[in-house]
């Protein structure tokens, strides 16, 4: 489990195509501290699992389904990248909570800057809009946010000076695209109601 505090920016340094799945190579010199095979660390908030790790580098395969389903397929050498390792147990939840599994991609469509902050307005596939409500969480590239409007195909969020700066979402521009991964307690709500809120199914 990830809590979208994004640990450090990071950067793909290559990208081997492998036919059916892909294999990233990323530097990253805080998330690779102590990493090791089989280790998990959300990238764009995905979470891929460690095949390798030298240095401040490490490698992940990216199946087919991944590259299809997220922004991941995008990214090429030069690119920059959130990277987050999962929380531990008994740590804190500065954000909320974020599995890395990817629901879908929206699209930057619009940045308003202000004095101190800026507001950022992202394309929301239908079949996400039900999930996403004013005030609620969302985690967009891996980034634990609060939306501020929501749209029946679009929502906002307002981003500070910490997070332009240290995450990808500063330098995101109109027409690229971003993960999304609505908050799966409303689809935990949304599966118990469609079920009459039984308990344990049909009894």
């Amino acid at each position: 489990m990830f809590t979208g505090i994004v640990e450090e920016l990071g950067e793909v340094t290559a990208v081997e195509d492998l036919g059916d799945s892909s294999r990233f190579r990323l530097r990253g010199p805080v998330v690779t501290a102590g990493a090791r095979h089989g280790d998990s660390i959300a990238v764009n908030g995905v979470c891929l699992t460690v095949v390798e790790h030298e240095g401040e580098e490490f490698t992940a395969d990216v199946m087919a389904e991944t590259l299809k389903r997220s922004s991941l397929g995008a990214l090429a050498a030069g690119s920059r990248v959130n990277l987050e390792r999962p929380t531990a147990v008994g740590g804190r939840l500065g954000g909320h909570i974020v599995q890395g599994h990817v629901d879908g991609t929206g699209t930057v469509l619009a940045r308003t800057p202000s004095e101190n902050w800026e507001i950022v307005r992202i394309s929301l596939p239908a079949e996400l809009a039900r999930y996403v409500v004013e005030k609620g969480s969302i985690t967009v590239d891996g980034v634990s946010l609060t939306v501020v409007e929501a749209g029946s195909d679009y929502f906002t969020i307002s981003l500070i000076p910490t997070t332009l700066a240290l995450t990808t979402l500063g330098l995101k521009q109109p027409g690229e695209p971003v993960n999304l991964e609505v908050d799966v307690i409303a689809k935990y709500v949304e599966r118990l109601l469609s079920h009459g809120g039984a308990a344990g199914g049909d009894r």
